[in-house]
């Protein structure tokens, strides 16, 4: 089978996780991290994903494993109600590999690469949700520019805007390498550093998908499902889903943090696998029960 992706930061979850029995994969992908737990020993894996196609891929690959891979359609923000509706009333892991996935990159019908040629969509599975084409059209000037700047950390996010709406004034703006160009034609490009449109995608993709407040929603929900003992680990691949976990983890407190620093990838993973190069990985473990819990 064609392997879309390789999975970030394997080595480490799996230590992580290991001996885990039940474990929730959140953002099951193509399977490459729960293969990993499942050939490792773990009872089960509930793979979650709110990408269809996701889904798909993830149970082919691990058919073989029958009944202790189980998988769901689901949002972040839902993630307690789809656990409990697989009969999963504790688990010893909950794992979330967060951002947008290789294997939704790799399709440019998908629209999240400024690299390929696609229809504007950027939607992670929720079909009739908002697109990218509606931000970047429908927004006002001043609006877009804030998602811009706020969700892409972009400091030339006025200039950005600006040009898209004179660009759509003469036509709707359609496709990723029309986004991608009015872009790079509005901010001045370092040699030999990225894309100038790499902060404006990931900030309209963002917008679009609702990350951050989705990921803030369901990281209580996760720390609830835990049981003692149990771990909460999660990879973020910029500073925005990485703060919103590093705050979650020092407000929670039946959760231990388990490194005072985060885990990086090493060199040689950076090396070989380009998606790995901004990876950062905090991990906690439940230490206490909750009053919900006790209740």
């Amino acid at each position: 089978m064609d392997r879309p992706h390789r999975p970030v930061l394997l080595r480490e979850v799996v230590a992580l996780l290991q001996g885990k029995a039940v474990v929730v994969d959140a953002t099951v992908g193509a399977g490459g991290h729960a293969e990993a737990l499942l050939d490792g020993g773990a009872d089960a894996v509930v793979g979650l994903d709110r990408d269809p196609a996701a889904l798909q891929e993830a149970s082919a690959r691990l058919a073989r494993f029958g009944s202790r891979f189980r998988v769901r359609r689901c949002r972040f923000s839902r993630l307690r109600d789809c656990v409990l509706d697989e009969g999963v009333d504790r688990a010893s892991g909950v794992l979330f590999d967060l951002g947008v996935s290789s294997m939704q990159l790799d399709r440019a019908d998908r629209g999240f690469s400024y690299r390929a040629d696609g229809p504007l969509d950027m939607r992670m599975g929720d079909a009739g949700g908002p697109t990218g084409f509606d931000v970047v059209n429908g927004y006002p000037e001043d609006r877009l520019a804030d998602v811009i700047f706020r969700y892409g950390e972009e400091r030339h996010s006025r200039r950005i805007a600006r040009a898209i709406v004179r660009a759509r004034q003469r036509r709707p703006i359609e496709s990723t390498t029309e986004l991608a160009a009015i872009v790079a034609g509005a901010v001045p490009r370092r040699r030999g550093g990225p894309h100038p449109a790499r902060r404006t995608f990931q900030a309209i993709r963002i917008e679009v998908n609702e990350e951050l407040e989705e990921l803030a929603a369901s990281l209580p929900q996760a720390a609830s499902l835990l049981e003692a003992g149990g771990r909460l680990v999660v990879i973020a691949y910029h500073s925005l889903e990485d703060r919103v976990v590093k705050r979650f983890l020092r407000q929670e407190a039946t959760l231990r943090p388990l490194s005072k620093k985060p885990v990086r990838p090493s060199e040689r993973e950076r090396a070989e696998n380009p998606r790995a190069r901004s990876a950062v990985l905090r991990a906690a473990e439940r230490v206490a029960a909750s009053t919900e819990d006790a209740a």
